[in-house]
């Protein structure tokens, strides 16, 4: 199943599939260059992922759905918080020196942007020794994967992220756990109020396109 699962999830995270799009398995094997088990087997993780759904018989690409955006956002603030504190009182230095070398890392374009971000904050809430706290911050980026992908494609907006991403481990090193939490609220919450103000203002460029997008917000205007 990897070989497929990495390419239809990439497909899908850049918008070759749009959101809400039918999925054809006889396409997706073209796509994904793997016979019918696989792809099957695909689409049921990414399935668990947030990315696809069930659509009668077949499968759809999961749609954008800005309340799923904010509920996930706020579990993430709550895990990572969590999992900060713990970090500063659990982290070595050298486990800390491995993740600066992770943070400082430019990162050059949209797809390394959105894959070293989730890997430093896997890796940090790991420093917390709480595979449950690790797993929780991996689920949660994954369900937001798409609309980061929206936002990391600028780089100014990849280099606020490194920015902030070593003030926190900066915090972290100083064992200054108050201070390490609310930097990582603070940059939960303003990469939540940049995606959901990205969808926003995008919302009728994404209808264009065939985007689903649903959510309290996306049916006014």
């Amino acid at each position: 199943m990897g070989d497929a699962y990495e390419l239809i999830r990439r497909a899908v995270l850049t918008m070759e599939l749009l959101p809400g799009q039918p999925l054809s398995e006889r396409g997706l094997e073209t796509l994904a260059g793997a016979s019918r088990t696989p792809v099957r087997a695909a689409l049921v993780q990414l399935a668990h992922d947030g990315l696809t759904v069930r659509d009668g018989r077949g499968w759809r690409v999961a749609p954008l759905d800005l309340d799923e955006v904010r509920a996930v956002v706020e579990h993430r603030e709550v895990v990572e918080r969590g999992a900060v504190a713990l970090a500063v009182e659990r982290a070595t230095d050298a486990e800390l020196d491995a993740v600066q070398v992770l943070a400082q890392s430019p990162a050059e374009d949209a797809v390394t942007g959105l894959r070293d971000g989730a890997q430093f904050h896997v890796a940090l809430a790991r420093l917390s020794r709480n595979d449950f706290l690790a797993g929780a911050v991996d689920g949660t980026l994954t369900r937001l994967a798409r609309t980061r992908w929206l936002e990391v494609r600028s780089g100014a907006s990849r280099e606020q992220a490194r920015a902030e991403h070593l003030a926190i481990l900066t915090a972290v090193r100083d064992r200054d756990a108050d201070r390490a939490a609310t930097l990582v609220r603070e940059h939960a919450r303003g990469t939540r109020d940049r995606l959901l103000a990205h969808l926003e203002a995008d919302r009728l460029g994404l209808r264009s396109r065939g985007v689903a997008v649903v959510g309290v917000r996306a049916g006014t205007g």
